[in-house]
């Protein structure tokens, strides 16, 4: 069973920064962050495969890193320049063997989420 445990959300002002935590184990294939807030879809921000490449949302470019400490199997996104509009309930997702993609039925294990609010 594989369980995925996110941490490190909290509330920051416009241009800060946190780094979102996913602890888990047994996963394989593709990891990913999405978020889903208020009234919207959920939606993929950064993906992560077992060779290192990477995907990112364009609302993220440039502003978000994910990234894996595979001797720990923790999963981080590093997040910087927030803005209110990435207020969002953020979700650390495992084993996608499609690839990179953002579609959330191809992601079979899910965390249970870490709020990230961000005032203007």
């Amino acid at each position: 069973q594989v369980q995925l445990v996110e941490s490190g959300g909290g509330s920051v002002q416009a241009g800060g920064s946190l780094r979102l935590s996913c602890a888990g184990s047994g996963y394989t294939y593709a990891l990913a962050w999405f978020r889903q807030a208020p009234g919207k879809e959920r939606e993929g921000v950064a993906a992560r495969d077992d060779s290192g490449n990477t995907h990112y949302a364009d609302s993220v470019k440039g502003r978000f890193t994910i990234s894996k400490d595979n001797a720990k199997n923790i999963l981080y996104l590093q997040m910087n320049n927030l803005n209110p509009e990435d207020t969002a309930l953020y979700y650390c997702a495992a084993n996608n063997p499609y690839g990179l993609g953002f579609s959330p039925s191809e992601y079979l294990y899910w965390g249970q989420g870490t709020q990230v609010t961000v005032s203007s």
